[in-house]
């Protein structure tokens, strides 16, 4: 036995006697880590508590940076950990039943994890407590996650013998020759897993069952049906209470449910799954959008482009998306014997509107703006609403500059994306750095170096903010690290909005120049940018951002005339042509109704202001003026309501008391 050098993230090293697990060297170096800790990374590798460090044969002191709760990274192993949990209760309860992945999900609000099973029977809602149940029998006997290394034969054998087909296919495309395993001791549950996972099953306390969908294997509908298990976990069961609160809450809001109810959208399957048909409110909505973006685009100096919907195969063989994202591409249709395909991304063809002339190091930065029509194929298991769907306009920019001047662009994409989003009511951020990271299965585009100095160029515009940022590796693009943007909505969940990403290898790829100074060809650079991510998605988190109830200058009505008997009609007919003159979106209620059930169809329809009109109004031509949430606040001339709705539309007030 020797002793190696063990030091905790890079603090003083500790000799200790090797062999020894994680869990023995934590508890030297820091006990109160070691009694936090759910797993490991030694020298960078993610591993469990149990795994053995080895003498180091160079010398070098060996590197153990615990995971911790209340981390991304710690909550990621304890939604997997939970992930198992439910298979080996399925296992329990349904034996025979067979098993497909069960991942843990970060970026969806909705849920914490899924397994996908094919039980013997088909499962209900019913089971889901009786699932949850034996999930905490199992979780309170503290059985421990083990993790064993074989052969790919031998897995192949084990998985062969307990008849779970899907495991062998998996294992036959992603595995080695040795695989790792997992088992949770004393139950059935046997996984083919990279982990790592927590300890043992006590460490898994606060967690719940949601709901059951229908899955393809591999998104295929001519594999075999499944069923996905969805549920979620959190380290403590006020954390988890907190988020059933808040689900409760994202169940009003969904914004299906009021995009059917305020006719805002609808999506049909006679047209297509995730294929979005804008109604005329939606519209109004979006124009909106689409007017601030275009006018700050001005300001900013962007040039408007359009591109078509549709290319040449071989530009996408060019841009490396035939080689890295066919599987979310459509197929390719052909035409007199030449092959097209539906485009996925704008940026190909803003490259192609940058080669159509040649362009000096005086002409850069160039910006190219455009709300661009992208389709991608989704699986029909991934479509959600808005969120997630199959044809989307992007608010998508791509600026072609220098090396100089990549940090100022990138300062100043981010800043813009700020005020954007502010301006829609947005206050509560979270920006992540996604790098390449050490991920040897993906396809990373680039040399070392690239990848390097385009990390560091983003880097140096977020420390010009003064932007605090979470590192997330692996994250990358295949093309390039990149800025996201998180906003969090009214009700605390994080939505991924906003991308500012460096890119060295399309204009390589494209083999792009301008003429320097020295008056000789150079490579520019390439930023590409999106602030509201797509129109669809901005909209959807829009809708639940405000329960459907839109500040004035979005709201695709902004005020509904209300006649109290029909002989005020003519009147109203009157005050909403002002209104429209005067450039409001305004609706008249002339149906014979009364005047109580007028005011409740505008107030389920979210409608900022009300205008009610009876004798008295018209004599003195005045409207009564209801507000959506404070009810009456008097009676005024029409003038000095155009006047204060004018203010508030103009400086664009989140709130109808907000005027300056």
């Amino acid at each position: 036995m020797s002793d190696i050098n063990v030091q905790l993230n890079n603090g003083p090293a500790a000799q200790i006697p090797a062999p020894v697990t994680v869990a023995e060297a934590l508890k030297k170096l820091d006990r109160d880590l070691a009694k936090q800790a759910l797993a490991a990374r030694v020298n960078g590798q993610e591993v469990d508590l149990a795994y053995t460090i080895q003498d180091q044969s160079n010398g070098d002191a060996v590197t153990i940076e615990p995971v911790l709760p209340e981390t991304l990274a710690g909550l990621d192993v304890l939604r997997h950990s939970t992930a198992h949990l439910l298979a080996a209760a399925v296992l329990d309860l349904f034996p025979g039943s067979k098993l497909g992945i069960g991942p843990a999900l970060l970026d969806d609000p909705r849920y914490g994890f899924f397994y996908d099973v094919i039980a013997p029977r088909a499962l209900t809602e019913a089971d889901l407590p009786v699932i949850e149940k034996k999930m905490r029998d199992i979780a309170k006997r503290n059985m421990p996650y083990r993790r064993d290394e074989i052969a790919k034969a031998e897995a192949l054998r084990i998985f062969n013998e307990r008849a779970e087909p899907l495991k062998c296919e998996l294992i036959d495309e992603k595995a080695g020759e040795t695989v790792s395993v997992y088992y949770i001791d004393g139950s059935p549950f046997i996984d083919f897993c990279l982990g790592p996972h927590v300890p043992n099953t006590n460490r898994l306390k606060a967690f719940k069952l949601l709901s059951l969908a229908g899955a393809y294997w591999k998104g295929d509908a001519e594999r075999p049906q499944m069923q996905r298990i969805y549920g979620t976990a959190f380290f403590t069961q006020a954390e988890l209470d907190a988020w059933l609160k808040q689900r409760e809450e994202a169940e009003k809001r969904d914004h299906r449910r009021l995009g059917r109810e305020l006719d805002l959208f609808s999506i049909q399957e006679d047209y297509g799954q995730g294929l979005v048909l804008w109604h005329p409110k939606g519209g109004a909505i979006r124009t909106q959008m689409e007017n601030y973006l275009r006018a700050e685009l001005a300001r900013r100096g962007y040039g408007l482009v359009y591109t078509p919907h549709i290319a040449k195969r071989d530009l996408w063989r060019v841009s490396g998306h035939e080689e890295n994202y066919a599987d979310v591409m459509f197929a390719p249709t052909e035409l007199e014997e030449t092959e097209f395909r539906l485009k996925p991304m704008n940026c190909p063809f803003h490259i192609g509107v940058y080669k159509s002339a040649q362009h000096s190091y005086r002409d850069l930065p160039l910006r190219y703006a455009e709300l661009g029509t992208c389709y991608r194929a989704e699986l029909s298991g991934t479509l959600h609403g808005l969120m997630r769907v199959r044809g989307f306009t992007q608010d998508d920019a791509h600026i072609f500059c220098t090396p100089d001047q990549v940090r100022s662009e990138i300062i100043n994409c981010v800043e813009f994306a700020f005020d954007l989003l502010r301006a829609f009511g947005f206050e509560e951020f979270k920006i992540e750095l996604s790098v390449r990271g050490s991920d040897s299965t993906k396809k990373y585009l680039g040399s070392d170096d690239e990848w390097e100095n385009a990390e560091r160029a983003l880097i140096d515009a977020l420390n010009a903010q003064n932007l605090p940022y979470e590192r997330m590796e692996d994250e990358a693009a295949f093309y390039g690290p990149k800025i996201d943007i998180k906003v969090k909505d009214s009700i605390g969940r994080l939505w991924q909005l906003t991308t500012v990403q460096f890119d060295f290898n399309l204009p390589k790829r494209f083999q792009l120049e301008y003429i320097g100074e020295d008056n000789k060809p150079h490579q520019p650079i390439m930023i590409h940018r999106a602030l509201f991510g797509s129109m669809e998605r901005f909209f959807g988190v829009l809708i639940e951002h405000y329960a459907g109830a839109f500040p004035i200058w979005l709201a695709p009505v902004q005020m509904t005339v209300l006649p109290i008997t029909d002989r005020i009609n003519e009147y109203a007919e009157k005050v909403s042509g002002e209104l429209r003159a005067a450039g409001f979106r305004v609706e008249v209620n002339v149906r014979n109704d009364k005047i109580g059930a007028k005011i409740r169809d505008a107030q389920l329809q979210k409608i900022p202001f009300m205008l009610v009109l009876g004798d008295r109004e018209m004599e003195e031509n005045k409207v009564a003026v209801r507000e959506r949430t404070k009810g009456d606040i008097g009676v005024m001339s029409l003038d000095e309501f155009k006047e204060k709705a004018t203010r508030l539309v103009m400086t664009r007030a989140l709130n109808n008391s907000q005027e300056s």
